[in-house]
């Protein structure tokens, strides 16, 4: 709710008006929660770390869209958590790189995949905090992209080509079927077929996990759900008025999920247990 809701709500219940300046001093209590949240100790291990983020307008003197970063986490169990998020500015690997860093000195040390889009730098960035990780870049967003350049006419066939690809069952099938797609497409589409060429590695590499969780892992959608209520929390109110009204709002929402899904594991994890603890093992130890 906006800070005039809310008084409109209290005027309602107690007969009495409040301004939005006082109200918003009541809603500042949550301040305090949110610093002792940003700094509160995590866990060492993480199976998958999906990084996403999503653009809202706000109000600095004017009004511009910035970006709210936000990182979700699997631990070794298979538990989800939101570990953080960050608001302002436009998106860039550098301050994606500060938020890892800053997960990594709350005690998140060992991590096997990041899984997020193809924002340049973005790899690099995770790769210097995490060298041992692998990196999964979004199928999902990597299809979007490629049938956005796609002609109308072609775009079903097209996904549904890319489709045997990343729903292949092994590793050796999905190359196959890349090479199908591009013989069949080159020389109508040479630079998106190219594109996919050059980053079929890393949009495969969930292959290289146990079964049971890679349909989970090869798309940010477990993160997206999460940022689709942020935003709809935050639609009501056209703009934000400052940095501190979206943060609360981001916060609030983020608990919400927390709370839910603190008994809650995430499909396949359970299966994928005993092999995930492996690769830990071999990578950090």
């Amino acid at each position: 709710m906006s800070t005039r809701e809310i008084g409109k709500f209290i005027e309602r219940i107690l007969g009495n008006a409040y301004s939005p300046a006082t109200i918003s001093r009541i809603t500042d209590v949550v301040k305090e929660d949110i610093e002792k949240w940003h700094t509160r100790p995590l866990h060492k291990r993480y199976s998958v770390l999906y990084l996403d983020g999503l653009y809202v307008k706000l109000r600095r003197e004017t009004v511009e869209k910035e970006v709210i970063y936000v990182v979700l986490g699997v631990n070794e169990e298979g538990y989800r958590e939101i570990l953080d998020f960050f608001v302002g500015g436009q998106e860039s690997a550098y301050v994606w790189q500060e938020i890892l860093q800053h997960l990594y000195q709350r005690g998140v040390k060992e991590v096997l995949l990041g899984v997020f889009d193809g924002l340049p730098g973005l790899e690099e960035a995770f790769r210097a905090v995490y060298p041992k990780a692998d990196v999964q870049r979004c199928v999902v967003h990597k299809v979007r992209n490629t049938l956005s350049r796609v002609r109308k006419k072609d775009q079903f066939e097209v996904a549904e080509d890319l489709k045997l690809i990343y729903r292949a069952p092994n590793k050796e099938m999905a190359l196959q079927m890349f090479q199908q797609f591009e013989s069949k497409w080159s020389s109508k589409y040479p630079r998106e077929v190219q594109s996919w060429a050059n980053e079929l590695d890393v949009l495969l590499t969930f292959m290289d996990d146990p079964s049971s969780i890679r349909s989970v892992i090869y798309t940010t959608n477990a993160i997206e759900r999460t940022i689709k209520e942020i935003r709809k929390r935050l639609k009501p109110m056209n703009s934000l008025s400052s940095l501190e009204a979206a943060e609360k709002v981001v916060y609030l929402t983020i608990q919400d999920f927390n709370e839910k899904w603190a008994g809650r594991k995430l499909r396949g994890f359970a299966e994928a247990h005993e092999a995930l603890e492996r690769m830990f093992e071999e990578r950090y130890h």
